[in-house]
């Protein structure tokens, strides 16, 4: 590494919802907070980029943005180009950005070779140069069968053994191990850490904070990015219809990402509850869920992590498909009595759900279940920056990081 201060390279696809986008800002948020030498340039295609908020060390190049059909079908959002096209564009952009950029470190999330194969260029060409690769991966991918399937269709795992040097999983392995039952060799084992969960702080991740004349208590009802979020919704709403003795207030986040129809329909039917509020989207979720005496949520990786962090009573209704990801997070979560979860079938009447969620404020918190290293993830990852920047005796420190200005 030359004279000039540190760079980090951050690779996040946001093919579909916020996750991949709020977690990579949460790790660059930190690690800025942590040393206020190092310069992050992050990558990134959602098309919400914007009304998240940003430390001055942090820049963001938004690339051409693609909308997710099914679990690998991808379309441009310009209806002008073909997909060949836009990945095209996307991978120049991302391979001109390392060019210039010249980061000591590069930080790919979640697919190894980007969308469609759209990094592997980059990864090439930094390594030829003998930049710091490293993976990030989330505590659960898929069921393993389902991930090993796909992962062999799109040549992850040469990308493992042969490109990356580190390899980050953000969890603990109490939840789950995302490459058990991937063939992957004891090298790939070796460079791979466990980090602990992503903490989130109380400090608002959006440009503007959310109004305050919120009745309390009130629970949260969260659905993430909201595009897979319909089910959660209307089952929510299905269970204060059914029953108008329940009447805990709750405030109804549907997602940016939830089609506009549905979005109009579920506002409707929530408008007819008295204690009921629905809006669109909110980028400042840590000071609603801070606020919220419990949160019903699908247990998106953000969610859980925020519902961890924040120490909230919560409900966990999972979706199993296109992936068993939040099924899997949320089952494992629930045996360990992290949280609660429902499962609805064709059987399940909404009466059930109203038991379940009148039982929410007596369950106990997440804090009193003691795991060693559950919410480490941050300050985890800022040491093996550290030390992979050559800095083990950690000189440059403005301020120690507890979690202010980490949130997202």
């Amino acid at each position: 590494m030359n004279s000039r201060p540190p760079r980090m390279l951050i690779y996040s696809h946001d093919s579909f919802g916020l996750g991949h986008l709020r977690r990579c800002r949460a790790i660059a948020q930190s690690l800025v907070a942590y040393r206020e030498d190092l310069s992050i340039m992050m990558i990134v295609g959602s098309p919400i980029v914007g009304a998240f908020s940003f430390s001055p060390n942090v820049e963001f190049i938004r690339v051409p943005g693609v909308v997710k059909l099914t679990n690998e079908s991808y379309q441009p959002h310009s209806p002008g180009l073909s997909i060949e096209d836009l990945i095209g564009i996307r991978s120049a952009i991302i391979l001109e950005t390392a060019r210039i950029f010249e980061p000591d470190i590069f930080l790919v999330d979640k697919e190894p070779l980007g969308l469609r194969g759209e990094v592997g260029a980059t990864l090439e060409f930094l390594k030829e140069k003998g930049k710091t690769l490293v993976l990030g991966l989330r505590d659960v991918m898929d069921e393993p069968t389902r991930l090993a399937e796909e992962w062999d269709r799109k040549h992850a795992v040469p990308a493992l053994e042969e490109l990356y040097d580190h390899i980050w999983i953000y969890g603990i392995p109490e939840i789950c191990d995302p490459l058990q039952g991937i063939d992957v060799s004891d090298s790939v084992k070796h460079k791979t850490r466990f980090t602990g969960y992503l903490r989130r702080g109380k400090t608002p991740s959006g440009l503007y904070p959310p109004p305050h004349e919120i009745e309390e208590p009130f629970y949260l009802v969260t659905t993430g990015g909201g595009g897979d979020g319909a089910m959660l919704v209307d089952w929510v709403l299905r269970a204060y219809e059914f029953d108008p003795t329940f009447d805990m207030p709750a405030k109804i986040v549907l997602g940016p990402f939830m089609g506009t129809t549905q979005q109009t329909g579920f506002m409707e039917r929530a408008a007819r509850i008295k204690h009921l509020e629905a809006i669109a989207f909110e980028a400042n979720m840590e000071a609603l869920m801070q606020r919220a005496l419990a949160v019903v949520g699908m247990g998106g990786y953000n969610t859980f992590c925020e519902i961890l962090s924040l120490d909230k009573r919560a409900l966990i209704l999972p979706r199993t498909a296109p992936r068993a990801e939040q099924f899997i997070r949320a089952a494992r979560a629930a045996e360990l009595d992290l949280v609660s979860m429902f499962m609805p079938d064709d059987t399940t009447e909404p009466g059930q759900l109203v038991e379940a969620m009148r039982a929410l404020p007596y369950r106990r918190r997440p804090s009193k279940v003691h795991i060693p290293g559950l919410l480490d993830g941050l300050s985890v990852i800022n040491s093996l920056v550290d030390q992979y920047l050559g800095d083990k005796t950690s000189a440059v420190r403005s301020r120690k990081l507890s979690i202010v200005g980490a949130g997202g």
